[in-house]
């Protein structure tokens, strides 16, 4: 409940706090009683749309990382990791500006393939040798597919001045771009990846301790492995999608979630999704006062807020094998 009471009160923050002023007057009579003013243009036209992808986009990263630590028993399994941002943002940026998709719902298709492709040669990657994936042959070969992949983005962008001009904060992390139209076509991809990545947390938890007491709840180890990267490749790369490659998010927020309602996924899913949410909003409000009158993009504030989070739980030997 305090959680929830904490998302909502993110979400009132993010719907007062910006360049345009308004008071809580303002958002109370544009959500209720829009009549044209100035301040319902604010409110309706920009706030709103951006709180709507902070919410779903900070759910759907911080979910997308629970499963992803869950399902390799790797700590440090997180979609930027495993390369899954950087996939689902390359292909975006292949379909907006060479094949020119243009509504997200078009575009989300080629992120999920980016992402899968991504996620599918990282693990190819960390699983050759004897030792097979182990969870810091996965970090290497992420980072390693990841940089490729961000070159590779920055190589396409870079070519033309008009194209970096449109796409150099979303490269970042973004919600500046965010509209009503992108936040109701993610809703469905997103609410299908959060009903599918909820159904495996008994799963999930039954494999940790072998594919054998997998089966035992009737769950098939095969189909379960494929349907959690099903999972984590729709809620990562529909998060891309409508926020760009936001780090940080997908890899810390599933380690406070365990360190706050222990290590069982029947708990650490739903709090990953709402302490998503929450991380994204707060950093999206402080970037938009830490340096006014210019913003700070999402994805920079939540690396910077990320990071020393991070650092916390490792230095408390919160963050340690699943």
């Amino acid at each position: 409940m305090g959680l929830t009471l904490g998302v909502v009160a993110a979400a009132g923050l993010s719907l007062l706090v910006g360049i345009q002023p308004v008071t809580p007057a303002d958002v109370v009579l544009a959500l209720t009683a829009p009549a044209g003013r100035p301040a319902d243009a604010v409110v309706l036209h920009l706030r709103v749309p951006r709180t709507a992808a902070g919410l779903l986009a900070g759910a759907g990263l911080g979910l997308a990382g629970a499963v992803a630590q869950g399902l390799t028993r790797n700590p440090l399994a997180g979609p930027e990791v495993l390369g899954v941002n950087g996939g689902a943002a390359l292909a975006g940026v292949v379909a907006i500006a060479l094949v020119g998709v243009g509504p997200l719902g078009g575009y989300v298709w080629f992120c999920f393939a980016g992402a899968a492709l991504a996620l599918g040669a990282v693990l190819a990657i960390a699983s050759a040798g004897r030792d097979g994936a182990t969870p810091v042959k996965i970090a290497m070969a992420g980072a390693a597919v990841s940089a490729l992949l961000f070159s590779l983005t920055s190589a396409i962008v870079l070519r033309d001045h008009d194209l970096f001009e449109r796409f150099r904060f979303w490269l970042v992390g973004s919600l500046t771009r965010a509209d009503l139209p992108i936040v109701l076509q993610a809703v469905p991809f997103l609410a299908a990846g959060t009903v599918l990545a909820l159904a495996l947390t008994r799963p999930l938890d039954a494999a940790a301790l072998g594919d054998d007491a997998a089966r035992s709840i009737g769950a098939r180890p095969a189909l379960l492995r494929g349907s959690a990267i099903a999972a984590v490749v729709v809620l990562a790369g529909t998060a891309t999608a409508v926020a760009g490659p936001v780090g940080f998010v997908g890899l810390v927020v599933p380690h406070a979630a365990r360190a706050l309602a222990g290590a069982a996924n029947v708990r650490v899913l739903p709090l990953s999704a709402l302490l998503g949410a929450l991380v994204l909003l707060l950093a999206d409000v402080v970037g938009r006062v830490v340096l006014r009158p210019e913003e700070v993009q999402v994805g920079v504030t939540a690396a910077v807020l990320g990071a020393p989070v991070f650092l916390y739980l490792l230095r408390r030997r919160r963050v340690g094998g699943l």
